[in-house]
Order: C-alpha cells, then sequence, then structure tokens
C-alpha cells in the first residue's frame, strides 16, 4: 500500500513538471512570436501566464521535499526526485527569459522596426527545438536525445555572437537605432540563455537515467 502510493505521489511529480514544461514551452513560443510578429497582445499574455509556471515551481519543491522526507527514496527514485527539482528550476528560469523577451517586445513594437534579421528567428528556432527535444526527453527517458540537446547549444552561442556583431555594426552607422538594437540584442540573449537552460534540463535528464552528473561536461 506504502509503495503503490509512493510511484502515485512520482507519477504527480512528472506529471506537474509535464504542466510546468508545457506552459514554458508556450511562453517562450508566444514571446518569440510577440517578437517577430510585433504583436503586443501575444507579449502581455506571456505576462500574465507567468504567475501559474511560479506556482507550479513552488508545487514541485513541495512535493518533492515531501518525497524525500517520509519515504527516503533510493536509487533512480531518488535521482528522479532530485531531478525534477533542478529541472523545475530551469524550466521557471527559461519562463523568466520569455517575460523578459515580451517586454523587449513590447517596447520594440511601438517603434519603427529595425531592418530583418534572420540570424534571430535562426536562434529563436534553435532555441524551441531545443526544449522541446529535452521534454520529449525526459518524458521518454531518453539520455540519448538529452545528449543530443547539448550538442546544440554551441548553434545557439553562435547564433547569438552572429546576432550581436551585426547589430553593434549597424549601430555605429544609425545611431538613433541604438536603443532598439540594444533591446534586440537583450532578447537575442534570453533566447541564448533559454538555450543554456534547456541544456541544464538535458543534463538532469541524463543524471537521472544513468546515474552520472556531467554539469559543466555535457558535451565530453
Amino acid at each position: 500500500m506504502v509503495e503503490s502510493r509512493f510511484h502515485s505521489d512520482l507519477e504527480q511529480l512528472k506529471m506537474t513538471i509535464l504542466r510546468m514544461a508545457t506552459l514554458t514551452e508556450k511562453a517562450l513560443e508566444k514571446s518569440v512570436r510577440a517578437l517577430v510578429e510585433r504583436n503586443d497582445e501575444l507579449a502581455e499574455e506571456v505576462l500574465k501566464g507567468d504567475y501559474e509556471i511560479n506556482l507550479l515551481e513552488v508545487d514541485v519543491d513541495r512535493h518533492s521535499l515531501r518525497l524525500l522526507a517520509l519515504d527516503q527514496p533510493m536509487a533512480r527514485d531518488l535521482r528522479f526526485i532530485i531531478g525534477s527539482m533542478r529541472i523545475s528550476v530551469d524550466l521557471e528560469r527559461i519562463a523568466d527569459q520569455a517575460v523578459n523577451i515580451a517586454q523587449r517586445a513590447i517596447f520594440l513594437n511601438n517603434r519603427p522596426p529595425l531592418p530583418p534579421n534572420q540570424a534571430i528567428e535562426e536562434l529563436a528556432e534553435t532555441a524551441i527545438d531545443m526544449l522541446r527535444s529535452v521534454i520529449s526527453s525526459f518524458i521518454n527517458q531518453n539520455a540519448d536525445l538529452a545528449m543530443d540537446v547539448c550538442k546544440m547549444d554551441d548553434v545557439a552561442d553562435e547564433l547569438n555572437y552572429k546576432i550581436l556583431k551585426d547589430l553593434m555594426a549597424y549601430m555605429t552607422t544609425e545611431s538613433p537605432a541604438v536603443e532598439r538594437s540594444v533591446s534586440t540584442i537583450i532578447a537575442a540573449r534570453c533566447l541564448e540563455r533559454s538555450a543554456d537552460q534547456a541544456t541544464n534540463i538535458a543534463e538532469s535528464v541524463i543524471f537521472i537515467v544513468r546515474g552520472v552528473n556531467i554539469k559543466h561536461h555535457c558535451q565530453q
């Protein structure tokens, strides 16, 4: 009976993480659309939705601590609980990055548009793809897929650098666009940070599945 309740509680923890992941993915997608499509309504939806994601992180912590205190889990169950707590932190941080992007979008949408920059859309696609893939790796407990997510982080870094370099060059010739360019650089940085946090989640999935800690050595 106790074991049955324990596994039911573990499943509930997983469902909470998945709910949080779904909302975070939607928030990141909406923030990118708000930026690219110049859509203030989508940006406002991201800002309003952040509260629920924060509450879910608190729920994950409370649920996890209860499992640790009452059941003293071992081996993979223990790793799952610890990994879930880490994952919830990174999901909440990605949601915060989405909020930051939405705020930049609201600022930029009410000013003349900058010239199109394909690298921004590519970076957004990369970050969202990494998040989707790492969520799938968690659902399926697939360490190989999580490792693939780690390898994608270099692409995000390179795109972020390209955006920074291009916009800095643009600002030197178009001084009236400095404020808008800086806001776009901040939005790109938020996308790059989202990719970093997806990589952190991948590390947690590998920890859960394989029992090894590859933090800071994800691509080895």
